[in-house]
């Protein structure tokens, strides 16, 4: 079996892999201060729930936007698995034609997500990765990576309105009630669901203008399942597209 390993700013999102199929995948809140021992430690009792162990893992593969913790996924595997983990970087084999000024400025999830886009689709495609950021990766119609764009998430930007607005209450995400809200609470959620659905829709629009024709778009990452049915543009979500680009990237990187 395969360990796949996405590790984003807030949350890491792992699973593992037998052949084609996601047999199991987890999400927990990313420590930046995990060591090998402790992700050791965490992916045993996991495993364990599930009936399997660490002799079951015969390969992993991880994608990274935290450094620090990178060296410790890889080092948990040496130590624990018994292998080398495999890290997307700028060395692994993607398979994509990469039309962007400095391929190596192009991160890690960026590029998992291009690949798994790419397989399921050809091109043209878009995905919009909906975490700490929100990303948009493009493909053309030759299914070359020619880059995306990228904005504030939506955490943070509704973390900063109640930092910066001193009389403004902090407020869990969730879906608005209607787009005329009647108290603050209500007034928040639906500025910041509508206005953030308003800007991707905005974005995919001019993003078809540059291509020359509209794309296929998928979303994916922990916040999609809020945004997206408010949206008017995304086609589709796929919670799970960054752990099948990691298993895709194994299989090329063998």
């Amino acid at each position: 079996m395969l360990l796949v390993v996405d590790v984003g700013n807030t949350q890491t999102h792992f699973g593992i892999c037998r052949g084609a199929e996601l047999l199991e995948h987890w999400r927990f809140a990313t420590v930046r201060q995990s060591t090998a021992d402790q992700l050791g430690a965490a992916l045993s009792n996991l495993l364990e729930l599930r009936g399997y162990g660490f002799g079951d893992l015969e390969g992993s593969i991880v994608s990274s936007t935290v450094p620090q913790l990178e060296p410790e996924w890889v080092t948990m595997a040496s130590r624990y698995l018994g292998h080398e983990m495999h890290a997307v970087g700028p060395g692994t084999r993607t398979g994509l034609a990469i039309r962007y000024d400095n391929p190596r400025e192009i991160g890690a999830d960026r590029l998992v997500n291009a690949v798994a886009l790419r397989a399921r689709f050809g091109g043209p495609a878009v995905c919009v990765d909906f975490g700490t950021a929100t990303t948009f990766d493009v493909l053309s119609s030759e299914g070359e990576y020619v880059g995306g764009s990228m904005m504030t998430g939506i955490e943070i930007s509704l973390e900063a309105l109640s930092e910066r607005g001193a009389r403004l209450p902090k407020v869990d995400l969730a879906p608005p009630k209607s787009v005329i809200g009647k108290n603050t609470i209500d007034a928040i959620r639906s500025g910041v669901v509508y206005g953030y659905a308003g800007a991707i829709d905005a974005i995919l629009r001019r993003l078809y203008a540059e291509l020359g024709q509209r794309a296929a778009v998928i979303a994916t990452g922990g916040l999609s399942g809020l945004v997206v049915p408010y949206t008017e543009e995304i086609e589709e979500v796929d919670d799970l597209l960054t752990l099948t680009g990691l298993r895709l990237l194994h299989e090329r990187n063998r």
